[in-house]
């Protein structure tokens, strides 16, 4: 049990150092809206890594049969970050106010971490290959499993509200001028994420 604890604890942090359409999102709204805007959207992420983990731990027989469903989710994923981007890069510069700031509506940015997880089928396919490795390699039962992925999704929240945290503690070097440029630097890898997805999926 113990060492099902420690690999899924392990893996949930190893999953948000990728430094994808998550982390950028985490950073920028932690530090133009505050902490708390960044706890919000990687509590819509821990919601989406818990329905994407259900299915990999009990099989995909309640996913819709619904004919090019994952073209469908990956299509509605590449107009969301594509959206996402624009927005970032057409948008002028940022009026930061500290340490008093403006928290967006929880819906919106609860939202906004979900969609970012869930219209991404890569993510959906990394939590049914890290099931299928510890159940053939590492011979897990049940309880193992349960374990395993609970602290997965557990450290995945902590770690992306402690990323939040901290970016937002760095506000102050934060300028307009760096905020700017990270926006979007932050609206390009979006675009590019999305275009690796269309590729993925619609032309590979």
């Amino acid at each position: 049990m113990l060492e099902s604890l420690f690999y899924g604890t392990v893996t949930g942090i190893a999953l948000c150092l990728t430094f994808g359409t998550v982390f950028f999102s985490l950073v920028q709204n932690s530090v133009d809206n505050g902490y708390r805007t960044g706890m919000k959207i990687a509590f819509g992420v821990f919601v989406g890594d818990v329905i994407f983990v259900f299915f990999a731990v009990f099989g995909t027989a309640l996913l819709p049969d619904i004919p090019g469903f994952k073209k469908w989710m990956a299509g509605a994923g590449v107009i969301f970050l594509i959206v996402l981007g624009l927005s970032n890069l057409i948008k002028g510069q940022p009026k930061i106010a500290y340490p008093k700031t403006r928290f967006g509506n929880f819906l919106y940015y609860f939202t906004t971490g979900f969609l970012l997880n869930a219209l991404n089928p890569v993510n959906f396919i990394s939590w049914v290959t890290i099931a299928s490795y510890i159940r053939t390699n590492l011979h897990y039962n049940i309880n193992q499993v349960l374990i395993f992925f609970g602290a997965s999704v557990i450290a995945v929240f902590l770690v992306e509200c402690g990323i939040a945290v901290f970016a937002h503690r760095l506000k102050r070097v934060f300028t307009p001028k760096v905020v700017t440029i990270f926006n979007k630097v932050t609206g390009v890898v979006f675009i590019l994420i999305a275009c690796q997805i269309a590729y993925a999926s619609f032309l590979k």
